[in-house]
């Protein structure tokens, strides 16, 4: 009885243990083994060597609001401090103070470190630990006018901060601060000055500094009075003054360097150079940077005297791929054993790289310009040489059985061949890219990113380790005039051998406005078709078209601000017939579709419909608009209900969400999403959110669509989920036509509380779409959440016990948890993430990612588990064993049947 009881509490034990759901989460030996991070600090806006007792570091402050050291020898990120977003954390104000006595009252009056003043309504003003980079103090100054603020000028002078507010053509208000404590010393010095203007006035350190038709007038701001100073000019400047870097007692006025101490000095410098102050060999001196071509030339001159010092002309080759050159700082020291001096001289380039060279090579370089990707595309590699040579045969015209036969003995022969010569040394040298590794893999997991920047900066790299293969700089490329970025366009894929892969960049030319084109291969960074074309006219719209079967390419069909058609390349005028375009304007709200007809020689595109979301009453500003991924497969078109009916999906290829947001005198702001057919132009469903606004992420795809916006009624972040159904009869299963007449779609929408803020949201995409989907959500702390759709699905029924519920559904809760398990990039963040970019591998269950903002994290994703992948633990030695003794068993047993069957037979 005893053994009974305890053969039932075990069985309850086990049955326990079976019914807990084991959360998938990552082993501590799997990081960073099918990912990477990159991290980034954006383009500089100055920078300055530290040395201390104990090590050299540079600090730098950027554009992407972030104060970072960085060690000399490597480049490395040694700290990072992200300051806040947008104007309030912009760096208006950076001075690097030695390190002085480390007594308490030395470090109260005299600050060592690091100081900046982000902001100007409040200006905070803070001092940075050199080592840790972490605040010592910390204090802000709120101004009286802050329209004035804007203009407000800083500069650090024997221990205290001076603040500068010039009120052009009046005067210059100046207040003077204790660094370390915000204690103002004394009150405000109003000094009269009408001379000042915005467009002729700089500050020099502590020099004022103005120009007056051919005078040059300044004011030393230190001084208890401070005297008004002229120096006229032989010649009548161009330009505004500029403030000579790292020099306090210089001004750069049209290439000419002039002395505010000394007024017989004026240094006369090349135009496209430019010049730096520093110390070398104890003397003042000014080293001017040129580049010309691939060569960087540095020359040195003393400041006192302009004459070029000896032995300091030196030049650096230039690798391919960057902009101009421009000198932010200087590290000059004996070297160890000589008397000479050695410098390391930091460049930031126009590209938004920044380079650190010694004078004879680039010892290296940062390519910060991936901190502000606009788009990216990931690229299948192309065939290695012996799986090349295979296509080629599967891809030659049969004639017979025989000539099929022949061809493939003599192809397996060379192959046999090739092997032979490879391994005895004497084979065909392979090709630049099976060299670099750049080989399609068995299961298409290995891949090129091709990531364009805002600097026209095109960037080839290896999704599986990071590495840079090329890199291309663009420096006449630019978004467009809408803020709309440049686009990325993939015409022809790896997979079409022997063609080779193409894409393009469309973008708009800086100095006039047109449209630009650029076309390269994407796995080599090498141009192709022509390169770099100028348009002659603005592109307002572009689409591809379907593949040609000649050589598998996508023509490029673009429609100008004239509404006028052109394709590209001209000969595939015929495949835009009968295509479809809509354009948006965002500021009035307006949509308008056109009919592409190509039946004559002329392309013209039709207008067929226009949609005005605003009226008289309430304008509405289209904020958002997403359409469907072109490269989604729809795998099941219905769904099973809880009676086993099939509701059927509303699967509407020409399906766009635009999103607008009006204001209300009552409600403040109403969002207002919209779908809309861009074919036939009709909306097909509305709805309206009151007391909602931006920020907006929305996804769009399949039959359903996410978006999340911010309610300001209650203050949080809230996600609404949308799915479309024909019913439970399909209209039509084989071809969808939008001009048909089609019944209204049924609606389920629902709401969720999400308990951060929403950065950025895509969704999983595979091979074949047989892999549920999953949403990912970057959210305002850097993280990645994979959020299944069980938990976003709209038809999550209220809890009832009676009433029976659809396989796999979750009872509905309004808050959307976000368990730590289930971000992606576990506890590498992604700080200021922007986008997520999302395709599929050669396994259906497996999605690549990456996630981009100021930093990048690439990654894949399994939504439903590695189904189709064998686990790395998994023990072939025992697989193996039970196979054998199967199989040995197999025989066995058969012998021993026949054995018995013939004793049986004797009987």
């Amino acid at each position: 009885m005893r053994s009974i009881r305890t053969s039932f509490l075990l069985l309850f034990l086990i049955k326990v243990l079976l019914s807990f759901d084991f959360c998938a989460a990552l082993y501590e030996d799997q990081i960073k083994k099918f990912d990477w991070t990159l991290e980034n600090i954006g383009e500089i806006i100055t920078a300055q060597f530290y040395t201390s007792d104990y090590n050299t570091r540079i600090f730098v402050a950027t554009k992407e609001n972030v104060l970072a050291a960085l060690c000399p020898r490597t480049g490395k990120l040694l700290w990072r401090r992200i300051l806040e977003k947008g104007p309030r954390g912009s760096v208006r104000f950076f001075h690097i103070e030695n390190e002085v006595s480390s007594s308490a009252v030395a470090r109260t009056t005299h600050p060592s470190g690091v100081i900046t003043v982000t902001g100007h309504a409040p200006a905070i003003v803070r001092g940075w630990s050199p080592a840790t980079g972490n605040v010592e103090w910390e204090w802000s100054v709120m101004p009286v006018q802050q329209e004035r603020a804007e203009d407000a000028l800083w500069f650090f002078h024997s221990t205290y901060l001076y603040h500068v507010i010039p009120v052009w053509g009046s005067h210059l208000e100046v207040t003077k601060y204790l660094a370390t404590t915000g204690q103002s010393r004394g009150t405000t010095a109003r000094i009269t000055a009408p001379w000042i203007q915005d467009a002729k006035c700089t500050l020099a350190a502590s020099h004022f500094v103005c120009l007056d038709k051919n005078q040059l007038i300044w004011l030393d701001l230190t001084e208890d009075t401070p005297q008004i100073q002229r120096k006229t000019l032989d010649f009548l400047p161009k330009a505004k003054p500029e403030a000579l870097k790292s020099h306090n007692n210089a001004i750069l006025l049209d290439d000419i360097i002039i002395s505010l101490v000394d007024e017989r000095i004026s240094c006369q410098k090349e135009a496209d150079a430019n010049a730096f102050h520093s110390i070398l060999q104890e003397q003042p001196a000014i080293i001017l940077t040129t580049k010309h071509e691939k060569i960087l030339q540095i020359s040195t001159i003393n400041a006192n005297t302009c004459d070029k010092l000896k032995d300091s002309q030196k030049s650096i080759q230039i690798p391919d791929g960057y902009g101009n050159f421009k000198l932010e700082a200087v590290d000059c020291k004996v070297k160890r054993g000589t008397n000479k001096f050695g410098c390391n001289y930091l460049f930031s380039t126009e590209d938004g790289a920044i380079i650190l060279t010694n004078g004879e090579d680039i010892r290296w370089t940062r390519e910060e310009s991936l901190s502000k990707i606009v788009a990216v595309e990931f690229i299948d590699l192309p065939l290695s040489d012996a799986e090349g040579a295979i296509e080629t045969e599967l891809n030659s015209k049969p004639g017979d059985i025989l000539g099929a036969l022949v061809r493939r003995f003599s192809s397996q022969i060379l192959q046999l061949k090739h092997i032979f010569f490879t391994v005895v040394g004497l084979g065909i040298p392979q090709s630049a890219t099976q060299k670099a590794g750049l080989v399609r893999d068995a299961f298409g997991l290995h891949k090129m990113i091709v990531a364009a920047t805002n600097t026209g900066k095109l960037f080839g790299i290896d999704n599986l380790n990071g590495k840079i293969h090329w890199m291309k700089y663009l420096p006449s490329v630019d978004g467009f005039a809408n803020n709309e970025n440049v686009k990325l366009i993939v015409q022809r894929t790896s997979k079409h051998f022997p063609n080779q892969p193409l894409c393009s960049l469309v973008g708009r030319e800086k100095s006039t406005g047109f449209g630009l084109l650029y076309r390269f291969n994407p796995i080599t960074g090498q141009q192709s078709e022509g390169g770099l074309t100028k348009l002659d006219y603005k592109v307002k719209q572009l689409a591809l078209l379907r593949d040609r079967e000649t050589d598998f390419l996508k023509p490029l069909l673009l429609l100008d601000a004239n509404n006028a058609v052109h394709v590209l390349p001209e000969d595939a005028k015929s495949s835009a017939d009968n295509m479809y375009m809509f354009t948006a304007n965002k500021q009035s709200g307006t949509l308008q579709g056109f009919y592409i007809d190509a039946k004559s020689e002329k392309v013209v595109a039709k207008p067929i419909w226009k949609v005005n979301l605003s009226n008289q009453g309430s304008p509405q500003k289209i904020i958002k608009i997403a359409g469907k991924n072109p490269n989604e497969h729809v795998h099941s078109q219905g769904r099973v209900l809880s009676d086993r009916s099939v509701l059927y999906k509303y699967i509407n290829p020409n399906l766009v969400a635009v999103v607008t947001q009006s204001l209300d005198p009552i409600h403040k702001y109403i969002l207002n999403v919209y779908l809309i057919d861009v074919v036939s132009g009709s909306i097909v469903y509305s709805m309206s959110h009151r007391k909602a606004r931006e920020p907006l992420q929305i996804v769009h795809s399949e039959n359903w669509l996410v978006y999340s916006y911010y309610n300001d009624k209650v203050r949080r972040t809230e996600l609404t989920t949308v799915e479309l159904y024909e019913g439970k009869v399909q209209t039509n299963s084989t071809i969808w036509s939008s001009l048909d007449a089609l019944p209204v779609p049924l609606i389920e929408k629902q709401s969720y509380i999400l308990p951060s803020t929403v950065e950025t949201m895509r969704e999983t995409i595979t091979e074949r779409g047989i892999t549920n989907k999953h949403v990912l959500i970057g959210i305002s702390s850097g993280a990645v959440v994979e959020m299944p759709w069980a938990l976003l699905d709209p038809r999550r029924p209220v809890s009832n016990v009676n009433q029976a519920r659809e396989e796999g559904s979750i009872p509905y809760i309004p808050e959307l948890p976000l368990p730590t398990e289930n971000i992606i990039n576990y506890n590498q963040s992604i700080s200021r993430i922007e986008n997520i970019h999302t395709a599929p591998s050669g396994l259906e269950s497996t999605c690549l990612v990456i996630a981009h903002g100021l930093d990048i994290f690439v990654t894949r994703v399994a939504p439903s588990k590695t189904f189709d992948l064998l686990k790395e633990d998994f023990d072939y030695f025992l697989i193996t064993v039970v196979l054998i003794a199967l199989i040995t068993g197999s025989f066995v047993a058969k012998h021993l049947s026949a054995r018995k069957a013939l004793k049986q037979a004797w009987k």
